[in-house]
């Protein structure tokens, strides 16, 4: 688990990339001109480093916005989750090694009362029958460190938090009040989900238990969701929003899971990180996109130029999802120079990265080298096509530059 060193080391990071941030809001507008990006060709495919293996039986591993953390020696410390397909267990929790190997994966024992104290990751807190998954870190700039994590369970999707003061024993702070909420979870009336924009959910009946508010629609989102803690101490997430469309619209996908919803890119701030709001929809596909491209999430790397933002580029026809590049300078104007992928999938049967690739919570920059570690999935969304048995791992690019140098 972090030490005392881990730590400090990471915050000063957060410290230097907060004072570059302020720095650089002061340089670009929102309408300045995005830098030009470096190519795809700029990017070194390390390959697999790591998947899935041991108990759960037939897991897959995701960091899908899952934190990076460098840490001594040249070691990394990935966040991730498992999940088994067509079941319902699921865990998050880390990987620690180095760049080639080996590698040390470390769950999360689960409890509804107290944290165990034996454990080397351990969520307390967390009612029975819950499953978290889509972790996301943050060292927190008071000391304490959160976890924030999709919980699924009977009749629960709901996005949570779970605090901790050493980094290794966390307590759930907000199970019947979460973040957000997806429509299927049981505090979700159809009355919310029609205000929402959502028809489709309109017959749902909210169950929620004593003590539980009703799900507003403003905190109605589909999944993959990113937290970051600004300079200032306060917070911004970056979540899915969907639109409903009618059969008779060109964008309406029957072989997608979810036809006739599309998937859009919402903004949300917090002052604590917990209650949220200031919603606002931030990118969504426009005239110069194919009618097919939707944007399945949006991770956020702080650099002195402003947000490098990692867009999931959805094509629901081919049933890939690859990384595309976009800019802002305030987290709400976004910019997308390329509308390409930047990182190039496997050749079909010759690696997991050939179908689908999901981005971690950011990027980091280590020895002079950006480093992005993201999961290959080598199966269709749809999961109605694979190239061989079906299967996730963790892949690492790195490249030395995000911009292109000027002439």
């Amino acid at each position: 688990m972090p030490t005392p060193q881990d730590r400090r080391h990471f915050l000063a990071q957060l410290t230097t990339a907060g004072l570059s941030l302020a720095a650089s809001s002061q340089v670009f507008s929102a309408n300045t001109a995005a830098p030009s990006f470096v190519p795809a060709s700029a990017w070194k495919l390390l390959g697999e480093q790591f998947r899935h293996q041991g108990p759960p039986i037939g897991g897959w591993m995701q960091n899908f916005t899952s934190t990076v953390e460098p840490i001594d020696a040249d070691q990394w410390r990935i966040w991730m989750s498992i999940s088994v397909p067509k079941g319902d267990e699921k865990n998050i929790g880390y990987v620690t090694g180095r760049i080639g190997g080996p590698w040390k994966q470390t769950l999360a024992v689960c409890t509804p009362g107290e944290p165990d104290p034996q454990a080397e990751l351990a969520i307390g807190g967390l009612p029975e029958g819950w499953h978290p998954v889509q972790v996301v870190t943050l060292r927190l700039q008071d000391g304490r460190t959160r976890l924030y994590f999709w919980a699924h369970g009977a009749g629960v999707v709901r996005y949570i938090a779970a605090d901790s003061q050493d980094g290794r024993q966390f307590r759930v702070v907000n199970a019947l009040r979460p973040c957000i909420y997806h429509p299927a979870d049981r505090a979700v009336d159809g009355s919310v989900a029609v205000e929402a924009g959502l028809p489709r959910f309109a017959k749902r009946k909210a169950a929620p238990v004593e003590g539980e508010p009703l799900a507003p629609a403003s905190l109605l989102s589909n999944d993959a969701t990113n937290v970051y803690q600004l300079p200032d101490g306060s917070f911004e997430m970056y979540s899915v929003g969907l639109m409903q469309v009618g059969k008779d619209d060109p964008r309406y996908a029957p072989q997608d899971n979810v036809p006739g919803l599309i998937r859009v890119i919402d903004r949300y701030t917090s002052a604590d990180g917990l209650t949220w709001g200031n919603r606002q929809r931030v990118i969504t596909p426009d005239a110069e996109d194919p009618t097919d491209l939707q944007f399945y999430y949006l991770s956020v790397t702080h650099t002195p130029q402003g947000r490098i933002g990692l867009l999931g580029h959805y094509r629901l026809d081919a049933q890939t999802i690859d990384i595309e590049p976009c800019f802002s300078t305030d987290g709400i104007h976004w910019q997308r120079p390329q509308r390409q992928p930047w990182i190039k999938r496997d050749a079909p049967n010759e690696g997991l990265g050939s179908y689908l690739l999901h981005a971690p919570h950011a990027m980091v920059e280590r020895n002079n080298q950006w480093h992005l570690f993201y999961t290959g999935g080598n199966f269709s969304h749809n999961h109605r096509d694979s190239h061989g048995k079906p299967d996730r791992a963790i892949l690492l690019a790195t490249t030395p530059h995000l911009w292109q140098k000027p002439d």
